[in-house]
C-alpha cells in the first residue's frame, strides 16, 4: 500500500518549524520568530509571520505545546514562553517521517505556466525561458558558493536542504537547456503547428483533435 499523509491536529507547516525550535528550549512567540528566521526556516518551508500567533494559540489549545511561564525584557509587557509537550515532540518525529518518505504530488508555478505556455508564441516562450534560465543559474552559482562558505563551520546534517535546492535547479536548468535548444533549432514535435495557431488565430486541425481526444479520455 502506498503510504499518504495523515491529516494533522494543526496541518499548516508554520506548526512544523515551531515545533523545530521549541524542542530545544521553551521560547515566547517573539523568540520562536526570531529563532526561525536564525535558522532561514522561512526558505525551507511557507511560515506565515502574519499567522503565528495564531498557529501558537492553535498548537496549544490542541496539546502540542504548553504555556511554561512568562518572561520580560526591559519595559516590554510579560510574554507567554511555551515549552513543547511530550505529544508535540511525537508530532514533530512522526511528521519529519512523512515527509521524508511519502512522495506527495507538488504543483510548483513554473508547472502551472509550462501547461499553458501554448497560449503564447513560441518564439516568446523560448525568450522567458531563456530569461528563466539565466536567473535560476545564477541563483545555483549563489548556492554552491554558500554551501562551500557554511560547510566550514556548519554540519552538512544542516546544510542537506542547501544541497537538495541546489541538485533541483541544475536538474531544472538542464531540462531547460534541452527544451529551449528543442525550440530555437526547430525539432520540437508540433512546432509548425504551434506557430501557425499564432499566426492566423485559428486552432490547427491536429491540435484540436488532441484536444478533444484527450477530453474525451479524461471524461470516460
Amino acid at each position: 500500500m502506498i503510504p499518504v499523509a495523515k491529516r494533522r491536529k494543526v496541518g499548516n507547516l508554520t506548526a512544523l518549524a515551531v515545533l523545530s525550535v521549541v524542542a530545544h528550549r521553551p521560547m515566547h512567540p517573539y523568540e520562536m520568530a526570531r529563532a526561525l528566521r536564525g535558522w532561514g526556516k522561512d526558505r525551507d518551508m511557507p511560515v506565515k509571520w502574519g499567522s503565528l500567533y495564531s498557529v501558537v494559540e492553535r498548537m496549544a489549545e490542541r496539546g502540542l505545546i504548553e504555556e511554561a511561564g512568562t518572561s520580560r525584557e526591559g519595559r516590554r509587557p510579560e510574554r507567554t514562553v511555551y515549552r513543547i509537550t511530550e505529544e508535540g515532540r511525537e508530532e514533530l518525529l512522526d511528521w519529519t517521517r512523512e515527509l521524508l518518505s511519502v512522495a506527495e504530488r507538488e504543483f510548483p508555478r513554473f508547472r502551472a505556466g509550462l501547461s499553458v505556455m501554448a497560449a503564447l508564441p513560441p518564439d516568446e516562450v523560448a525568450a522567458l525561458l531563456r530569461r528563466r534560465l539565466e536567473a535560476l543559474e545564477a541563483e545555483a552559482a549563489g548556492l554552491r558558493e554558500a554551501i562551500a562558505a557554511e560547510s566550514r563551520e556548519v554540519p552538512r546534517l544542516f546544510l542537506v536542504e542547501n544541497e537538495y535546492d541546489l541538485a533541483m535547479a541544475a536538474a531544472e536548468a538542464a531540462w531547460m537547456r534541452s527544451l529551449l535548444e528543442e525550440i530555437e533549432s526547430g525539432s520540437f514535435p508540433g512546432l509548425a503547428e504551434w506557430r501557425e495557431f499564432h499566426a492566423g488565430g485559428a486552432v490547427p486541425d491536429g491540435l484540436r483533435e488532441l484536444a478533444e481526444r484527450s477530453a474525451d479520455d479524461s471524461s470516460s
